[in-house]
């Protein structure tokens, strides 16, 4: 599993110039199933993406993110191993 951190590095009016297609990039890549969860971190300084595939689909993706073309924000991976879960997460076991 992986854990994809933004952080944004360009003033608020530039990421919300991108953020339209940004998004529309973040329901191209759950239709694919390639995430499973995503948000904004708090304070809004950036975002989180939690997806279950393969590094080589997910870099492919992450190439595509308009956020990433274009400069607003820089990425940061964190691959893990789920070796516990609770109660009706069972399905991001390992």
């Amino acid at each position: 599993m992986f854990i994809v951190s933004l952080t944004y590095k360009v003033p608020d009016e530039i990421v919300d110039f991108h953020r339209p297609a940004h998004m529309a990039w973040v329901k191209e890549t759950f239709d694919a199933g390639i995430f499973v969860a995503s948000g904004r971190r708090v304070p809004a300084i950036g975002g989180v993406l939690l997806s279950r595939s393969d590094r080589a689909t997910l870099n492919e993706a992450l190439g595509r993110d308009p956020f990433y073309v274009n400069g607003v924000a820089d990425f940061e991976v964190i691959e893990f191993t789920v070796t516990s879960a609770s109660e009706g997460y069972e399905n991001l076991l390992d």
